[in-house]
Order: C-alpha cells, then structure tokens, then sequence
C-alpha cells in the first residue's frame, strides 16, 4: 500500500480542527504540496515512514545528495575583471519620486483626527501677540 492519510491534532493556533493530508509515496506527492514542490519529505511523509518502518531517506531527491552538491560547488567561478573599466550606459528613463510613498520623520506622530462639529472653531479676529 502506497497511499496514506495522516491526520494532524498538534495545530499550531488554538482552536483551529485537526487537518488531514493524503500522502501517495508511489507518486511522492502530499495534499501539504511540500514533499512535490522541494522534492523533499514533509513532515506527513516522515510520520508515514515511521508508522511503517520505512527509510525516508529513499525520497529525498538525487539534487539533495553530496555527490551533486559537490559538483555544483566543483566548478570554478570566473575572476570578475576590473569594474572601473566597465561601461555603464545612462539610464533610457527619467526617475521621480512618488510623494504617496513619502513617510514622516521619526519623532511624535501626527494626528489624524476626524473632526467633528464640536472641533470648528467660530472664525473671529486672528490672534495677534501683545506688540502688534
């Protein structure tokens, strides 16, 4: 038997039901879509395994194995020759500045009431200082 479904009762937020996943080890896919997105096994598949004293190293994938790694790390990256002498074209474009992305210095904070009828003020004499 190759299909398998794992229920889940540790949940990471109170409250939340217990989830179930399917797990096809033939196909190695999971409903989580961990174990055939990074070819790796979740943690479903590690709980199939050991409920069924299965190795679960057998599905991890060849890219994940010492050999490929250190072919990836045996190549020889080229020495980048002197940026002084690079040629950097000027931009095709204009930049500008978006003000709606503008934010405030640090400091107090700036209110942002919404005022209401009692907050208008009626509109008499300005306010002068004492010498004028």
């Amino acid at each position: 038997m190759e299909s398998f479904r794992v229920q889940e009762y540790i949940s990471r937020h109170a409250g939340v039901p217990p989830r179930s996943y399917a797990i096809d080890l033939h196909n190695r896919r999971c409903k989580c879509g961990k174990f055939q997105t990074l070819q790796y096994p979740c943690a479903h598949v590690h709980a199939v395994c050991a409920t069924t004293n299965l190795n679960a190293e057998k599905f991890i994938d060849e890219v994940y194995m010492l050999r490929y790694t250190l072919c990836i790390w045996g190549n020889e990256f080229p020495v980048m020759p002197d940026v002084s002498n690079w040629e950097v074209p000027p931009p095709a474009f204009e930049m500008l500045l978006n003000q709606q992305l503008h934010r405030h210095p640090k400091g107090r904070p700036h209110m942002t009431r919404i005022c209401g009828d009692m907050y208008v003020r009626e509109m008499s004499k300005p306010e002068h200082c004492g010498v004028c």
